[in-house]
């Protein structure tokens, strides 16, 4: 049986929903380490956790509207989703800077409870798969967790 905590964040199949899960989580990972070098180097930026989770945010809609339009023209090219997610990773921490230079948006607490709740839609999401084709799985043509084979 899958581990329920690996599962809201790690790859559960091959389906486009999967890799927005790493997409999110990557730049999530990237901002913790940009948070603790601003911490240890005390430097004078304030939205440091905000900026992240908006750049991770906004890179799963970004991701979407350039990689399923290809996907759909020529299909799944690993080495054209590693681009795709490259370029989109690139494009989210340009917003992600680009709102960490902003003066103070008062909304830097916020930042943990707005993660939560992404973590608990990936949760339902990945159990509880909408009847959608970015969560199916191209390989096995199904969706969420494949409890057949465990």
């Amino acid at each position: 049986m899958p581990n329920i905590i690996t599962s809201i964040i790690a790859p559960v199949n091959e389906s486009i929903w999967e890799h927005l899960k790493i997409l999110f989580t990557g730049i999530l990972i990237s901002g913790v380490i940009q948070k603790i070098i601003v911490i240890k180097n005390k430097l004078d930026i304030s939205n440091v956790c905000i900026s992240n989770f908006i750049g991770a945010f906004l890179s799963m809609p970004i991701f979407l509207i350039i990689y399923v339009p290809i996907y759909n023209a020529i299909g799944k090219k690993f080495g054209l989703t590693i681009f795709v997610m490259f370029l989109v990773i690139v494009i989210a921490e340009l917003i992600s800077y680009y709102i960490m230079n902003k003066k103070d948006l008062y909304l830097e607490n916020y930042a943990i409870l707005f993660t939560v709740m992404v973590y608990i839609v990936f949760l339902i999401l990945t159990y509880y798969p909408l009847n959608n084709g970015i969560f199916i799985d191209p390989i096995s043509n199904k969706s969420g967790i494949n409890i057949d084979k465990y």
